[in-house]
């Protein structure tokens, strides 16, 4: 029943990625506005995005399933994606958010599909409903507070400062999945 180390990591790394990302939330319409873009902008954004994930998911599977290399893209991709979180800061059209969003649907389509193949590959009991909702429920649960906080940091402080938190937890994340870097190396010599 109890979760191993790399799970942990998975988890933890995970968790702090949806909560920097969570910040956001909500406040892409109102953050796309302030740039003089539209509804049909916002929708566009939003849409780009999501189809950047959907195609570069596909692509990533079938290019890495049989890396050698899949945790040091997960990182990457974990890398990519704080990077361009700091983009937001310097976005002052929808085209240049436009493009930042095809890079975020990169970055995530990198991260995310090694992520779920780690974590099952992980699991002790791959068939133990307890960890699958451990690591769905926990990015709903951490991105709920996480919007809560952004609206707070948004509309006390700036845009600006809410990109650089973001930036800051992505990175953490990044490094606590590299944690798993070294984890595995150091399992691998004992």
């Amino acid at each position: 029943m109890a979760l191993n180390k790399a799970t942990k990591i998975l988890l933890i790394a995970s968790s702090l990625w949806y909560f920097g990302e969570g910040l956001f939330g909500p406040l892409f319409a109102i953050y796309a506005e302030k740039i003089g873009g539209t509804l049909l902008d916002i929708t566009s954004a939003w849409a780009i995005y999501l189809i950047a994930i959907g195609i570069f998911y596909a692509v990533v599977g079938k290019l890495f399933t049989h890396s050698k290399f899949k945790i040091h893209l997960m990182v990457f991709g974990y890398g990519l994606n704080a990077l361009l979180t700091f983009g937001y800061i310097f976005v002052h059209s929808t085209q240049e958010l436009f493009m930042l969003q095809v890079g975020l649907g990169i970055a995530e389509a990198v991260s995310t599909p090694i992520w779920d193949s780690l974590f099952a590959s992980n699991l002790e009991d791959n068939e133990n409903t307890f960890h699958w909702s451990l690591a769905t429920g926990h990015t709903h649960f951490v991105s709920g507070i996480a919007i809560a906080l952004g609206g707070l940091i948004a509309n006390y402080i700036s845009f600006q400062a809410l990109f650089i938190t973001m930036g800051c937890i992505q990175l953490l994340a990044t490094f606590t999945q590299a944690k798993l870097l070294f984890s595995i190396k150091n399992d691998s010599k004992n």
